[in-house]
This record gives C-alpha cells, sequence and structure tokens, in this order.
C-alpha cells in the first residue's frame, strides 16, 4: 500500500482587499478610521484538493497568477489555509525563494543551523553537516562572514545546499533551479533528479511543460485558484494548451 505523504482537502486561501482606491495615506486612514473602507475576499486558491504518495511528482501547471505558488507555500506551511484542511508527514525541502528564512545578520554557518531546523532537523545535527554543506555550495571560505555580505547568488547557493542536504519526504520546488556558475547550475540539477528518484513525494510547479511530460506522474492545472484538471500529464497538459489557445 502506498504512503500518502500530502492530503490537500478544499483547501482555499483568501486574501482581503479594498474595493475602492483613494488617492493619498492621509483619505486612506480617514476612511479607515470612519469605516468607510469596504473589502472583500480574493480567492488565491479555491476549493483545492489533491493527494500525493511517496515515491510521486505531481506537477502543477498554469498561467501567471494562477496560484501555483500560493499551493506550494501552503503545502510548506509558510500560509494557512483559509477553509479546508493540509496534511503533510515527514521532514519537507522546500525550494521556495530560496534564502527567505536567513537573517542576514548571522554568519553563513549560523543560518545553515537556522534554515535546518525550521525544516526539521536538530541543531546538533545541523551543526555536525556545516563544513560539509560549505564544500559543496563551495562558500568553505566565506562561513564566519554574515549573509548581508553574499551575493544573491552566494546566498541562493547557501539556501540550496542547506535545503538538500538530506533527503526530504517531500520536496517542494518552485520552477527548475538556476543558481550560480554552469558547474553548480548542473550539480544542483544532479542531486534534484537524485532526490526525485529517491522515493520521496515531489510537488513541483513549472512552465517547462517538456519537464512535466518526463518527469511528473501526475499532473495538476489551476485556474484563477481553481483546478480545472487532475490526472495524466498528457491530458491535462492537452486540456490547459486548449484553454490557452481559446
Amino acid at each position: 500500500m502506498s504512503e500518502l505523504i500530502v492530503d490537500v482537502r478544499d483547501a482555499s486561501l483568501a486574501y482581503r482587499r479594498t474595493r475602492h482606491r483613494v488617492s493619498s495615506l492621509k483619505q486612506t486612514a480617514i476612511d479607515t478610521i470612519k469605516k468607510r473602507m469596504a473589502y472583500e475576499e480574493f480567492y488565491a486558491l479555491n476549493g483545492v484538493s489533491m493527494q500525493i504518495n511517496r515515491g510521486e511528482t505531481v506537477a502543477v501547471i498554469g498561467r501567471n497568477g494562477a496560484g501555483k505558488s500560493t499551493l506550494l507555500k501552503v503545502v510548506a506551511r509558510v500560509l494557512p489555509p483559509t477553509k479546508g484542511r493540509v496534511i503533510v508527514r515527514g521532514a519537507v525541502a522546500p525550494m521556495i525563494e530560496l534564502g527567505a528564512g536567513f537573517n542576514p545578520e548571522l554568519t553563513g554557518a549560523e543560518n545553515m543551523v537556522l534554515y535546518g531546523t525550521l525544516m526539521g532537523r536538530t541543531p546538533k545535527e545541523m551543526r555536525g553537516r556545516i563544513e560539509a554543506i560549505a564544500e559543496w555550495a563551495d562558500l568553505t571560505e566565506h562561513l564566519d562572514i554574515p549573509v548581508r555580505a553574499y551575493s544573491s547568488g552566494m546566498v541562493a547557493r547557501l539556501a540550496f545546499a542547506t535545503a538538500t542536504d538530506a533527503t526530504p519526504d517531500l520536496l517542494l520546488i518552485d520552477e527548475v533551479l538556476s543558481v550560480g556558475d554552469e558547474d553548480f547550475q548542473e550539480r544542483s540539477k544532479a542531486r534534484t533528479s537524485a532526490m526525485m528518484n529517491s522515493g520521496c513525494a515531489v510537488l513541483l510547479v513549472t512552465h517547462d511543460l517538456n519537464a512535466v511530460r518526463t518527469m511528473a506522474t501526475r499532473a495538476i492545472y489551476l485556474d484563477h485558484g481553481v483546478p480545472k484538471a487532475n490526472g495524466k500529464p498528457e491530458d491535462v497538459i492537452e486540456q490547459y494548451l486548449a484553454d490557452l489557445h481559446k
């Protein structure tokens, strides 16, 4: 029997936005105080259900603004759903906005420990892996430097190397990763492929339909936060392309 890693049931995520525009910050403050501001709910996700078993790779496709990255953040437990339920079992490696959890005032080594513990590993375990992670990311000479002095590429390399240091139960990927120089890109792609083939569950967001065809066992098509298709990759892609050319 397959092991269920992700169980999303009728999940929705709503944001509140104003219905009318105001000319200045002062007018906004006045309208707020006098309770003249009218709001409406905008659903970034609306009624999404899906299950991912260990060993499955599920790709999420759709136009820009369809809710793909929002779904990843809900599954990563970065954003709580407004409605519905999201259950994730096991360790998660979120490759979403690499480095977003870093503290710029801490050193590279300290951020490794912080980032690793946010993903469920122990501080002791992370401290024992600092040198190996830094070597893989080509950052050994920069471990004691605050991350605020890092380039954006160095931050991404540090985050990627830390996130992929251990094989998770669930791997979340937002678009194909391209960090660092050509050599590092090749190594990062190889490590990602190895993790995907290791038996973990994978949730992948991408605009690369060829990657969906070759990598995914199942696909989900989102349109304005609503799931329009969920099934075999080729069938889902066919419906997406048909809608795209209407």
